[in-house]
């Protein structure tokens, strides 16, 4: 099971480039890897000066909010036109695909660590990483495990082959090479001080991916609701709030390296989550558990139209299966399931759902679609289910 050691704990890969196989019962590292330590002392760090890139959506909204409530002083830099700009942090704003734009609004400051959750093309992480290269002590990038090459192993560890990618490229739509490619720029620019912290599945308040949002609203629509099965397929995903709250610990730290970011395997079930929207939006909706045969027959996506879920016998179940044991001995700590959920919704009620962001996925199953798998389960036609106002 990847939530167990199967390894030394705290062996992190830094940044490197494709690993390949084990050797004697070990695995195979590349030159620029090594365990991965703290260069600071124990102890909270008092204050300590943050720079968050973006810090108006999902991830970096929490992270902002996070280091605000920890203490620390917080600057943000993004265009100022959409998203949540946290009362006490210090704005400053800047368009960072425009390099002399970026370096204008930076100025003279520095800071002892930098937090990127930049998703689009490698050459701005890059121009930034090398902007800050002499006056940040750490630069944690928000990277992903689409890094790696599909499909990824059942219980792939950080030393996965990755996909090839360019740091300098201006091209963002292929998501894995630009992930890829931003690691390999922050790295290039910070070295050790580098973490690239590879998320999974990223759940809680804020998601602007519409994943957790659409089945909450499901919920609350009630009537029979198609709920893919197994009811206790293990479930790998972490709330952006410990992701946040873990980088930050990180930073303080001094850690470096490469991580695989998500709770253990079977954090959750696909029952405890719909369990947990069900409870929280008070719906009397009924879960109809169907199984993954009777899914792919009526032509269901999974993972969009059922977001979160995917076939636990397809080649890509890797991503409910990663091997985590490094960043949970570097003390990542995930909140049950419950409280995502909870608070989710709450967020929900508070702002409303997030927009489809363009050129994003439609995340959810339609209503027409939902009944007639639901119809061909009975033979029998069943009431109206009528799509969220």
């Amino acid at each position: 099971m990847p939530g167990m050691d199967r390894r030394p704990a705290g062996w992190i890969q830094r940044a490197a480039p494709q690993i390949k196989g084990f050797c004697r019962g070990q695995r195979r590292y590349a030159d620029d890897e090594q365990r991965w330590r703290s260069r600071r002392r124990r102890g909270r760090v008092s204050g300590m000066r943050l720079l968050v890139l973006g810090g108006t959506h999902h991830v970096g909204r929490a992270v902002v909010e996070a280091a605000l409530d920890r203490g620390d002083d917080v600057t943000t830099l993004n265009r100022g036109k959409t998203g949540h700009q946290a009362a006490g942090a210090r704005a400053l704003h800047a368009d960072r695909t425009d390099p002399a734009a970026l370096r204008a609004a930076l100025g003279g400051g520095s800071w002892d660590a930098v937090i990127d959750t930049w998703s689009g093309a490698p050459a701005v992480v890059a121009e930034a990483a090398a902007a800050l290269a002499g006056r940040a002590g750490h630069y944690g990038y928000v990277s992903s495990i689409s890094v790696y090459r599909d499909p990824f192993p059942r219980g792939g560890d950080e030393s996965a082959p990755v996909v090839d990618a360019d740091p300098a490229s201006p091209d963002g739509a292929d998501y894995q090479a630009a992930k890829r490619g931003g690691e390999l720029a922050a790295a290039a620019a910070f070295g050790g001080r580098a973490l690239l912290a590879r998320a999974g599945l990223i759940l809680g308040p804020y998601e602007i991916v519409g994943r957790m949002p659409w089945w909450l609203g499901r919920m609350e629509r009630g009537g029979d609701v198609l709920a893919p099965g197994p009811a206790d397929m293990p479930l790998q995903y972490v709330d952006c709030r410990d992701l946040a709250a873990w980088m930050l610990s990180a930073a303080e730290r001094g850690i470096g390296g490469t991580l695989n970011t998500v709770s253990r395997r079977g954090h959750a079930t696909m029952a405890s989550l719909l369990g947990a929207a069900r409870q929280v939006t008070g719906s009397r909706a009924r879960l109809v558990w169907v199984s993954p045969e009777v899914i792919a027959a009526a032509g269901i996506q999974p993972w969009t139209e059922l977001p979160v879920w995917v076939p636990p016998d397809a080649e890509y179940a890797g991503v409910h299966d990663a091997d985590v044991s490094a960043v949970h001995a570097a003390g990542l700590l995930c909140r049950p399931v419950e409280e995502t959920v909870a608070d989710t919704w709450r967020w929900l009620q508070e702002e409303g759902y997030p927009e489809v962001r363009p050129g994003g996925p439609q995340h959810g199953l339609s209503p027409d679609a939902e009944r007639r798998v639901l119809d061909s389960l009975t033979g029998q036609a069943r009431p109206e289910l009528t799509s969220p106002a």
